[in-house]
């Protein structure tokens, strides 16, 4: 598969992604597809062949091959590799139908935009990046269950005793290099749940940024309504209405004053 065309589509989404996605991209590309590329296909390549068992029974070899490799990691990580970086694409086309849209409306209407920055994560583009972030760690969760349920752990036996047809008896079968492969399905399952914190942090992050936001535009309005208030029912009471605080007399007696003087000035306008 050519890895290279797949980063150059999806380094354009860089431009639409907070930091978190820039770190989660980088680990894609240098932590996910260079080993997978330049070390895991290596280490995986002579799985088949080099699958020994103790028995010279025609077919016996295959089907406990089989039968300890029901799909192969590499094979299971190019599926996964593929599937977490899809949705990032949800974000490039709907930025890509922005900006048809806004080519479109400039041409109505004389040169105004219907978008000052069509890649600026507001409405229907955050909901879009969110949901995006939701399936890459979605994904990425739903493959490492896949691992685990397949080969029943990340452990790689050196040793398989097989007693399926038509092996004659339990043979005992080896697996070339299992150190080696243990050390890169770790490596790659230790990658992988970096990559669902990243995106969990993501998330938290543009959950936290529009709530920011939101609480902001709330205290604006409150402050606009409260300053509306205040110039209708604020009325100027004569200098005359207000009565100076007697310290002899209780702060309720005082209040009582004051309100006797203010409706007596109402009273009077």
């Amino acid at each position: 598969m050519n890895w290279s065309a797949l980063e150059s589509l999806l380094s354009g989404v860089n431009k639409y992604s907070t930091v978190f996605g820039r770190v989660w991209l980088s680990m894609v590309f240098v932590f996910r597809v260079m080993v997978f590329v330049v070390a895991a296909q290596p280490v995986w390549g002579d799985e088949n062949k080099d699958f020994v068992c103790n028995t010279r029974q025609p077919g016996c070899t295959n089907v406990c091959y089989d039968s300890i490799f029901p799909i192969s990691h590499i094979r299971l990580w190019a599926l996964q590799l593929i599937f977490v970086t899809c949705p990032s694409l949800m974000v490039v086309a709907h930025v890509k139908y922005r900006e048809g849209k806004d080519s479109k409306y400039t041409a109505q209407h004389q040169g105004s935009h219907l978008y000052a920055n069509p890649g600026k994560k507001r409405g229907g583009l955050w909901w879009t990046y969110l949901v995006s972030l939701i399936f890459k760690a979605g994904f990425d969760v739903a493959f490492l269950y896949i691992l685990y349920y397949i080969y029943h752990g990340y452990d790689m036996p050196r040793l398989y005793k097989c007693a399926l047809e038509p092996c004659p008896n339990t043979v005992d079968c080896y697996i070339s290099r299992p150190m080696e492969k243990k050390i890169f399905t770790i490596f790659m399952v230790v990658s992988s749940a970096l990559c669902v914190f990243m995106c969990i942090l993501e998330m938290f992050y543009l959950v936290g940024m529009r709530l920011q936001k939101v609480l902001k535009v709330w205290q604006a309005n409150e402050r606009l309504l409260f300053a509306e208030h205040n110039k209708v029912t604020n009325i100027a009471l004569p200098r005359s209405s207000y009565i100076r605080v007697d310290p002899t007399i209780g702060s309720q007696q005082n209040i009582n004053r004051q309100k006797k003087a203010e409706e007596a000035a109402a009273t009077g306008l």
